[in-house]
């Protein structure tokens, strides 16, 4: 089946007409003082029957006269944002900048563990995928239960990133709470126990340890790194997004510059 039967087919189970659909998105038009939102009867008929590819405004339209996701009218014309994660490595996957990765905040549905080995101990170092018995999609509004009021954001470590070597390597993907949004000033017994912090700079996006004196807020890069200390005025300067609490990254198939293996000697 076409995109396009795919469409007539829902309109005809909800019963609706083409002069329905397109007093309908007329409406959703008025409502924002967008043309661009309403399918006339002639555009109707072309994506039934042309398979013309409706604009993005229209197809948010149809979506909602519909009652559908638009994520599944997309995926009718070969676009699933369930795929987006993959893609991204795909299209660019070594950004040199650090950067927010929002592209995973909003996925309409996640594939996640359901059930777990009844063997598997929290305690114990284990591979995970070995100890789950059974994955589900799980709708993501489902997952809000989780995290009860937390609000979670993503990041990227960007290849050029150096900040947090070799605590956090170039590459790495960084879950961030932004309810921990304060530093917090106690002492640690080790850099592990340490919170880091994303911070949003007017240069871009940076990973790591702060101290705050009065307005200033000192950006701390790992003592192995070859990253310098930097003062910025928080609020004009910098803003502070989140506590980083979960870290993603690959051990192998990352190495800097200076770690290369020197081929000259072999």
């Amino acid at each position: 089946m076409s995109s396009g039967e795919a469409l007539r087919k829902l309109r005809e189970q909800l019963g609706l007409t083409i002069r329905d659909v397109e007093a309908a998105s007329q409406r959703l038009a008025d409502k924002y003082s967008n043309p661009s939102f309403a399918v006339s009867l002639s555009r109707l008929s072309d994506i039934e029957t042309k398979d013309i590819v409706p604009s993005i405004h229209k197809l948010y339209a149809l979506a909602i006269i519909y009652r559908r996701s638009i994520y599944d009218l997309m995926k009718l014309y070969g676009v699933d944002l369930a795929d987006s994660a993959g893609d991204i490595e795909t299209a660019i996957p070594n950004l040199a900048n650090s950067h927010p990765f929002s592209s995973l905040n909003r996925l309409p549905q996640a594939e996640m563990p359901v059930t777990l080995d009844p063997a598997f101990h929290i305690q114990a170092t284990t591979d995970i995928g070995r100890m789950v018995a059974r994955w589900g999609i799980v709708p993501v509004h489902m997952l809000s239960r989780l995290v009860k009021d937390r609000k979670y954001s993503y990041g990227y470590i960007g290849m050029d990133d150096l900040t947090m070597y070799p605590l956090i390597l170039p590459g790495s993907f960084v879950q961030v709470d932004e309810s921990r949004n304060a530093i917090t000033r106690k002492l640690w017994r080790s850099e592990f126990e340490r919170p880091i912090y994303f911070v949003e700079t007017r240069q871009g996006f940076v990973c790591s340890w702060c101290e705050l004196n009065g307005s200033l807020l000192t950006l701390k890069p790992h003592p192995m790194s070859p990253v310098q200390s930097r003062t910025l005025r928080l609020g004009a300067e910098a803003e502070i997004i989140g506590q980083v609490v979960g870290v993603a990254m690959r051990l192998d198939g990352w190495l800097s510059a200076d770690s290369e293996p020197d081929k000259s000697s072999s």
